[in-house]
């Protein structure tokens, strides 16, 4: 890989500005100082610095979220806080986005990225990427077979196959391999309930990390990442 695309796909540099900062010595590689922006850089071995600061390689970013209530799975919004707001400054720049939705006032685990592939590869229905999530409703949860088998919500659509466990008269956890817009506050209704609380608490074989306060992010462990990417 060549050192200007290196430092451009880390943001660190743009390659115009990489042509600049080789002619003013401050790049090094292995400790000596690149003398072209095209010089050749392995990016899996070699120590790239800037002004003397290391600079890690990485393609992609992906991050765990917590998302409070009252943020929108968005980028950008012009009426409510969005929930890349919650990230540092640093990854502002990086361009990560929301791995599907959550609406504004439901919580919990939030996968973000700016590697599109994989995003797509997960939000697929024929991949069946499993989302777990924690409810609460405001009667006695019933019909859950009825639910478990398919309900139709707004549009006519029938809803596929999930799995719902009770874990007491008002609460329990669903399943989904699909998601609709507000589909289980959707399902609920169409059996006669109503959801007052939703919580995700895993999206595949990542569940939501319990050291994480609402608002909080981490990245993704490299096996967590693994993981997601065998789906």
């Amino acid at each position: 890989m060549r050192l200007d695309k290196f430092l451009s796909e880390t943001r660190t540099l743009s390659r115009t500005e990489t042509a600049k900062a080789v002619k003013q010595g401050i790049i090094t590689v292995n400790g000596i100082i690149a003398k072209k922006p095209n010089s050749p850089v392995n990016e899996e071995k070699d120590v790239v610095c800037v002004s003397g600061r290391v600079i890690e390689y990485n393609k992609y970013r992906y991050i765990m979220l917590n998302k409070p209530e009252g943020y929108v799975s968005a980028t950008d919004d012009k009426s409510a806080p969005f929930v890349t707001q919650l990230l540092s400054g640093e990854l502002q720049k990086f361009e990560l986005f929301p791995v599907g939705r959550l609406d504004k006032y439901t919580v919990g685990l939030m996968i973000l990225t700016d590697d599109g592939q994989l995003a797509h590869r997960l939000l697929s229905p024929k991949h069946h990427a499993e989302k777990v999530y924690y409810f609460k409703c405001e009667k006695s949860l019933e019909r859950i077979p009825e639910l478990e088998s398919g309900v139709h919500i707004e549009g006519g659509y029938l809803t596929k196959p999930c799995r719902v466990k009770r874990l007491s008269e008002f609460e329990g956890e669903i399943t989904l391999t699909e998601g609709k817009y507000h589909q289980i506050k959707q399902m609920l209704y169409a059996v006669g309930n109503k959801i007052t609380y939703l919580e995700r608490i895993r999206f595949a074989d990542i569940p939501l990390d319990p050291c994480l306060e609402r608002g909080e992010w981490r990245f993704l462990t490299e096996k967590e990442v693994e993981n997601l990417r065998k789906i």
